[in-house]
């Protein structure tokens, strides 16, 4: 695999020849390298992919990591991941040979990480030094399962930072009333904030929704789909989880209201968005609400979390409330069960006749 120059520009190329996974013989030609001896070094890492020898680097590992595992991944979940290497692992660890890292490396990482601070000078938070760690450790694990290392430094090393528990904020039914009264000046707002707070579905869920996912007859909605922004672009992509796709009831009332709302638009087509808004927009209006109606401000998702205690107060159980805002019925159990009422005084007082009744 020959190095050359451009004549034109003065710098350095490599031309590779090689067989892919199916036997087709490929090439693949690198330009841009400012010296001979970097060409020759990506031609070197070039060749330890192929043979995937795990003698590389850390940076030229990555690239595999890739091809092997973004086609699993959403976009939104794979960006996120590439964020954290690009910006938080290669730049300290890249250019050391993937085998050669030891677990005391990594401590040096992290601390490293530690000393790091945000955009706004705070030190990283807990849960994303835990996270860009689990990141590096996944590396390493991937590294392990296909491509024979024999252990895993990140993990030999211990985890950094840790699961920060947020704070469970909620509207009651009074508050949210006094919240949609003040929204009722933009409409597209208010019908929004109904769909969020009368259903419990999530952001994205709610700004993916077009007219064919409506059943007016049978009162329902369908949720199948999640709107993002990825790259300047509006991404339509599946929802969170395959429990994420549902039908969901509409009170009457509601129903009515959504009709309403599609009647607004002059030309409104079958898989057109609804909602033509970003969760920007979104956010900005739940603080210009909460600053009108003085109510607590609250996030968009915490209206979720104010459907769900509202279904708990209403009486229903863990499994039905799972099965209307697309959970599993253990994490709406575990999650809200400060909210459910306790059954304790109605055990003992049923074991205390038990016993009584015996003597």
């Amino acid at each position: 695999m020959p190095i050359y120059k451009d004549k034109k520009n003065g710098t350095w190329y490599a031309m590779v020849r090689y067989k892919d996974w199916t036997g087709a013989n490929k090439q693949k030609c690198q330009r841009g390298f400012e010296t001979k001896r970097e060409a020759q070094e990506w031609e070197y890492q070039f060749k330890l992919q192929r043979k995937a020898d795990i003698d590389m680097t850390l940076a030229s590992f990555c690239e595999l990591y890739e091809m092997d595992v973004k086609p699993k991944l959403k976009l939104s979940t794979w960006l996120t991941k590439e964020s954290i290497i690009k910006h938080k692992i290669l730049p300290y660890l890249g250019k050391r040979k993937i085998a050669e890292i030891t677990a005391k490396d990594v401590v040096d990482w992290q601390n490293k990480m530690r000393e790091l601070e945000t955009s706004c000078g705070k030190p990283m938070s807990p849960t994303y030094l835990k996270t860009i760690h689990a990141q590096l450790s996944s590396i390493f694990n991937h590294a392990i399962r296909y491509y024979d290392l024999s252990q895993n430094p990140a993990k030999k090393a211990g985890t950094m930072g840790e699961e920060e528990g947020k704070e469970m904020l909620f509207w009651t039914k009074e508050e949210y009333l006094r919240f949609a009264e003040e929204m009722m000046d933009k409409p597209l707002s208010y019908y929004a904030f109904e769909m969020l707070y009368w259903c419990g579905i999530r952001e994205g869920e709610l700004l993916a929704l077009t007219p064919e996912d409506f059943d007016f007859k049978a009162m329902t909605v369908r949720i199948n789909k999640s709107y993002q922004r990825l790259n300047g672009k509006d991404v339509i992509t599946t929802p969170k989880t395959k429990k994420s796709n549902r039908i969901v009831k509409m009170p009457e009332f509601l129903a009515e209201e959504m009709q309403e709302c599609m009647k607004m638009y002059y030309s409104l087509m079958p898989k057109d968005r609804i909602f033509p808004v970003t969760k920007h927009y979104l956010k900005h209006e739940m603080v210009r609400g909460c600053k009108a109606s003085g109510v607590k401000q609250i996030r968009i998702h915490d209206l979720r979390h104010s459907h769900v205690s509202l279904l708990i107060d209403m009486g229903f159980t863990a499994l039905a409330i799972a099965d209307r805002v697309g959970h599993e019925c253990e994490k709406i159990t575990y999650r809200y069960a400060h909210l459910f009422p306790s059954k304790q005084d109605e055990m003992v007082q049923r074991l205390d006749l038990e016993r009584r009744e015996e003597k």
